[in-house]
């Protein structure tokens, strides 16, 4: 559709045009002509009309980000972008533009009504995240696949469609089709949908739908169970020992190793490889086991701390503000007394008295403040020796679990390397030559050549073996440090905070008496 402002030249959606908008769309009158001389924070902007300005490329309105409603019809937009920061956005006109692919908006999850009618889309795609989208308008676009409509069924909450003018709707089956695969639809292209279609819509796809509706069901366990998955693998990192409740580290091993993958395939090898693999994954178990157990205990510990630290600190705030209580309840009796005495020297007794009183505040909260910084101190001094000490106890037994590994994986080479000596005796006399296959028998010329091989294939196992164990005590002492970190940095920002704060407060009292006229007391 040609437009009458298409010859002129695209505008920019710059500052100017912008201010220019909330201007216009603002308070009118005095409160207008106040919002302009004090100017108007795009914050607390909530709705915004950008429609035949000839806007071609969308931009710089990150600044409006609570924006709930925004009007871009009418331009000649060619892309939907830059709307990433506008996350409150519920309401969006596209409607009359050039767009022709659905993209961009990722970041619109409370989004309730999209329009785009009259552009020129022919994909239903991108909008996966758009959960809470109410009404869709697609009007005049080019969608012309009837099974692209399917994608819709993922949005729920859709109650509101409309794709006329597009040539999908000339489709003899386009209305059942629709109905019967959006069943949660009730409007259809501006109708109500009347439940004599539904029905007849549901009679004709039943059989279509109940296998989409299972493929669906599928599909949704399918996810949920990888997000099962990936929460299990979270919680178990946090242990150290995640992927050793299985053979992965075992299979690991034999994945860069083709020379062992090569020596499997020896005449009764199976039996020995079963066997090493058993004992090496039931060793693995054990390490999980211990780890998330050691897990448990420490995560009791870090509990049991915070606990202890925000008893100390709660306690130690009741201590200052009952003193601070007793206090105001003092401040509000002389302040009475200053105001019924017209003696200058009771008067200027009292004062000296209150700022005598106000030190002794500021030593006694002051005083509480350090006693807590010091008890806090101890507390966190243990906490971390204790910490130490656990970590110190877990690593050291892992260690000597994966030690074991070791030993398995020696006691599994010496066997290798003894069968392996058998058969190259075998294939030296050409007694099995012909049972070996052409990679295998290539380790079979000498004696060097299959000792090497062996070793090769060792030393692969022994090296994912000892990354394992780097890996394990690497991240636990890191997580100690990070912990501690972050503990002392946090009292450090609370002892800094609480110090301003009584100053604040202490100099507030100050000021009180300093501000009391007592020239006009007297004169009353």
């Amino acid at each position: 559709m040609s437009r009458l402002y298409d010859t002129v030249e695209p505008a920019v959606v710059d500052d100017e045009m912008l201010k220019k908008a909330v201007e216009e769309q603002g308070p009118k009158d005095e409160a207008g002509r106040i919002a302009k001389q004090e100017g108007i924070d795009y914050w607390d902007v909530l709705s915004l009309r950008l429609d035949f300005r000839n806007i071609l490329k969308i931009d710089n309105l990150w600044q409006f980000k609570e924006l709930t409603k925004l009007q871009l019809d009418n331009n000649i937009i060619e892309k939907i972008e830059g709307l990433d920061a506008l996350v409150n956005l519920r309401w969006l006109d596209l409607s009359f533009n050039n767009i022709e692919v659905i993209e961009g908006l990722n970041h619109l999850s409370k989004l309730e009504d999209l329009t785009l009618f009259n552009n020129r889309i022919s994909r239903l795609e991108n909008m996966d995240s758009l959960s809470a989208l109410h009404v869709l308008s697609l009007g005049n676009n080019k969608v012309n696949q009837l099974d692209n409509l399917i994608y819709l069924r993922r949005f729920q909450n859709l109650r509101t469609l409309n794709l006329s003018g597009n040539p999908v709707c000339e489709d003899p089956g386009y209305k059942l089709f629709t109905v019967a695969y959006l069943s949660h639809l009730v409007y259809l292209d501006f109708r109500l949908i009347d439940e004599e279609t539904r029905q007849k819509a549901h009679s004709l796809y039943e059989n279509k739908l109940g296998e989409l509706m299972h493929n669906e069901q599928q599909a949704r366990s399918a996810l949920l169970e990888e997000k099962r998955k990936a929460k299990e693998l979270e919680s178990h990192k946090a242990t150290y020992v995640e992927f050793l409740n299985g053979p992965n580290l075992f299979d690991a091993m034999y994945k860069e190793d083709p020379e062992g993958n090569k020596l499997s395939m020896l005449p009764g090898i199976q039996d020995i490889l079963k066997e090493f693999r058993e004992k090496f994954v039931d060793f693995c178990y054990k390490i999980f086991e211990y780890g998330t157990k050691e897990y448990d205990r420490r995560s009791h510990e870090v509990k049991e701390f915070n606990t202890c630290m925000d008893d100390a600190k709660h306690e130690n705030k009741k201590m200052a503000t009952e003193h601070i209580d007793k206090f105001e309840n003092y401040k509000k009796k002389l302040f009475s007394e200053l105001l019924t005495s017209n003696d200058p020297d009771i008067q200027e007794q009292k004062v000296s008295e209150y700022n005598s009183e106000v030190s002794q505040l500021w030593d006694t909260v002051m005083g509480f403040e350090m006693q807590l910084v010091d008890q806090l101190e101890e507390t966190i001094k243990d906490f971390e020796r204790n910490l130490t000490d656990m970590m110190s106890q877990f690593v050291e037994h892992v260690q000597g679990l994966i030690s074991q590994l070791r030993d398995l994986e020696n006691v599994h080479n010496e066997k290798l390397l003894e069968m392996c000596m058998l058969v190259l005796e075998k294939v030296v006399k050409n007694e099995m030559s012909e049972e070996l296959p052409e990679d295998l028998r290539m380790l079979f010329v000498d004696k060097d050549t299959i000792v090497n091989a062996i070793g090769a294939s060792h030393d692969v196992h022994l090296v994912k073996i000892d990354n394992r164990e780097d890996e394990i005590v690497t991240r636990s002492s890191g997580w100690i440090s990070s912990l501690m970190q972050s503990i002392h940095r946090a009292e450090c920002l609370r002892n800094r905070q609480r110090v301003i704060e009584i100053s604040n407060f202490v100099e507030h009292l100050r000021d009180e008496i300093d501000s009391f006229d007592l020239s006009e007391v007297v004169r009353a």
